[in-house]
């Protein structure tokens, strides 16, 4: 029978060789990059939790004292923008960890994550999760170059907001869900990721009403179809024209 870890391994997107837009700098998952000792062994450092859709997993402000390591499910990472609509910061799925930083420091956490389906994840306390690192230098490492990455994602999504129109970097953003989140269908590529207009406003630094409008559009030129909390790409080509990507 497949362990915890190799079905959060399975689970996780797969990596390309492509520049990434807006989300998906860091899309090699945490658990993904560690031998499989380590990753057994983060596995059972702390009891498998689930959480229910739309539940407030780790909330801004408050204090830290655990780590999170995903399993099953999405979750979006977020915090208010100076104009008071919700930014999304980033998706978090299956074996990536969440919390690390401010269990690490010591410090309130600095964004707010919600499952947006149900999730199922490790809850490993601060000071396990410390001694887990010890015990594993290449954890500690991969885990530098995890944040690494990270800030690297949220420095280029900070250029994507100053450099282009709401139009182009929600057709970016599209592609990208379907190239990381998506799987195969008839009609064209089903967007796995549970998000809703007012979450892809918040990815894109725009509000609901100019992505309603927005999709709309594209639903007329056939480029998508939505449905309740689902949206199927169709045609990637004219969204890469729009958004100006090779």
């Amino acid at each position: 029978m497949a362990s915890s870890a190799d079905k959060a391994r399975r689970a996780a997107p797969s990596t390309s060789t492509q520049p990434v837009p807006v989300l998906t700098d860091d899309r090699v998952p945490y658990l993904a990059r560690l031998p499989d000792e380590a990753a057994a062994a983060l596995v059972e450092a702390g009891p498998a939790l689930r959480y229910p859709a739309r539940t407030v997993v780790l909330m801004k402000g408050e204090p830290s004292s655990h780590v999170l390591l995903i399993l099953e499910g999405w979750l979006k990472v977020t915090d208010d923008s100076p104009d008071g609509h919700e930014a999304l910061l980033a998706l978090r799925g299956p074996g990536d960890v969440i919390g690390e930083s401010a269990a690490l420091e010591g410090t309130s956490r600095s964004a707010s994550v919600t499952a947006l389906e149900p999730v199922r994840a490790v809850v490993v306390p601060a000071d396990r999760f410390t001694a887990f690192l010890d015990r594993y230098p290449v954890a500690a490492r991969q885990l530098m170059a995890v944040v690494t990455d990270r800030m690297r994602a949220a420095d280029r999504k900070r250029l994507e907001l100053a450099a282009s129109g709401v139009k182009e970097r929600l057709a970016r953003l599209l592609l990208e869900l379907a190239q990381y989140h998506g799987e195969p269908v008839e009609e064209g590529v089903l967007v796995r990721v549970p998000l809703t207009q007012q979450e892809l406003a918040g990815a894109v630094g725009s509000s609901r009403e100019s992505v309603t409008r927005l999709l709309r559009e594209l639903r007329e030129r056939g480029c998508i179809s939505t449905r309740r909390q689902s949206l199927v790409v169709i045609r990637p080509e004219v969204l890469r024209r729009i958004g100006g990507s090779a």
